[in-house]
């Protein structure tokens, strides 16, 4: 096939419709999955001396109180005889707090000065249910608000400027994309690993060399549309083409655990390394739903995500790019004060937030919730999510927080340096 019926191919399938909206140039990016993604993609052009953020949701809701211990507090102790962990057991973090046992490797990046516990992190009026919690932090919005993007979808757009380059974003994992990245002009690809990443060719086995050709060759009065898909074609060709070599490329002294979180983050690890200029990565663990039977699974879920997490730091920084790293890990809500009768917790309200990286104010940042002033039974928050979000957004990503955020919030001091 020569270059002009390749380019009247690609002009007849791919349509002005397709790809300008109502609003103007859609971003549509890469897919990936079972069913054929599209080829091109449009994204946020990046240097490399911008910052990562990488967001660890731990799904279910995350029982805080036995992930940041209150050592002294008796009322922790007679509200959960079974439950409560043994201060001789704990990581200490003060004199007065002290990390699960399980999460040695975030304890390790205490020590080291990269990571900070916030505190009694919540919001007003807390809904208990795990999918209406889960959208209010996605969004930063009510069931009541129209809900069109998430909080991450709305600083893609306004990173996005009028060139083409890498995803802005990725999200890994075999999950539903999660809402906090959706967005009406941006879209973020899904992948499930480095190996199942590749432009698929659809029915035309030579499509990838077609598409190499149209975006190499100039036509004299070529249209705009032609424009737009050479630019983009070429872009998503170099990107695709920089993520499947990138497992050959990376080496790595570090043993990342053999979980799926831990196969995610060292996919992330390898991104990174491949020169990637993708801002924001997302990987979801589930599982925090204790119920019965919570301390054995807690144990396990949260070694599970103190390994990796501390795997990656350690990891990024021995690349070089420790700097630009940021980890969050956050839940929708925290697990009620009193064990139930099936040696579980229930849904409850505020959590803590743990933030992983070189540039973290390490330590406690908050004051650890009071169990003798309860609401509902449930922890108080003293922290608003926002907040966090509004230090990371403002402090960590440089960019205006209120109009991503839709109102102003006070930064939480997470962060040693801005």
């Amino acid at each position: 096939m020569d270059f002009d019926s390749k380019a009247r191919l690609v002009e007849k399938t791919i349509t002005r419709r397709r790809l300008l909206g109502n609003t103007g140039y859609s971003a549509s990016l890469l897919t990936f999955g079972a069913t054929v993604p599209e080829v091109l993609c449009e994204a946020a052009t990046l240097s490399m001396e911008q910052r990562i953020l990488v967001v660890v949701e731990m799904a279910g809701g995350n029982d805080g109180l036995n992930t940041v211990v209150p050592l002294r507090d008796e009322l922790y102790r007679n509200a959960r005889p079974n439950l409560a962990i043994s201060s001789t057991d704990v990581l200490a973090v003060n004199d007065d707090l002290g990390l699960h046992p399980s999460m040695r490797g975030m304890a390790d990046l205490l020590e080291d000065g990269k990571l900070s516990i916030v505190q009694g992190v919540g919001y007003e009026n807390p809904n208990r249910s795990h999918f209406e919690s889960m959208d209010i932090w996605h969004t930063c919005q009510r069931k009541s608000e129209l809900r069109q993007n998430g909080w991450l979808g709305r600083y893609l757009e306004a990173a996005t400027v009028d060139r083409f380059s890498d995803p802005p974003a990725l999200h890994l994992g075999r999950q539903q994309q999660p809402f906090a990245l959706m967005s009406r002009d941006v879209r973020v690809p899904s992948i499930q690993s480095l190996e199942q990443f590749r432009l698929r060719v659809a029915k035309s086995p030579d499509l990838r060399d077609a598409i190499r050709s149209l975006s190499s060759q100039r036509r004299a009065g070529a249209s705009d549309l032609l424009g737009f898909v050479q630019a983009s074609s070429r872009n998503a060709m170099n990107a695709s083409e920089r993520m499947e070599s990138a497992g050959m490329q990376y080496r790595s002294s570090e043993a990342y655990p053999r979980t799926a979180l831990g196969r995610e983050l060292e996919t992330i690890a390898k991104l990174i390394a491949s020169g990637l200029e993708t801002r924001i990565y997302y990987v979801r663990i589930d599982g925090f739903d204790t119920h019965a039977n919570q301390p054995g699974a807690h144990s396990v879920l949260l070694r599970t995500v103190s390994d990796a997490v501390g795997t990656l730091v350690r990891d990024v920084n021995a690349q070089g790019d420790g700097d630009r790293l940021l980890v969050m890990c956050f839940s929708e809500f925290g697990r009620r004060v009193t064990e139930n009768a099936s040696d579980g917790t229930d849904h409850g309200a505020a959590g803590p937030v743990l933030l992983a990286g070189n540039g973290v104010n390490a330590g406690v940042v908050g004051e650890h919730p009071r169990l003798d002033d309860l609401l509902n039974g449930d922890l108080k928050h003293s922290v608003d999510f926002r907040q966090v979000y509004s230090a990371i957004l403002q402090q960590w990503m440089k960019c205006d927080a209120p109009s991503i955020l839709g109102a102003a919030y006070d930064p939480i001091a997470v962060f040693a340096k801005s």
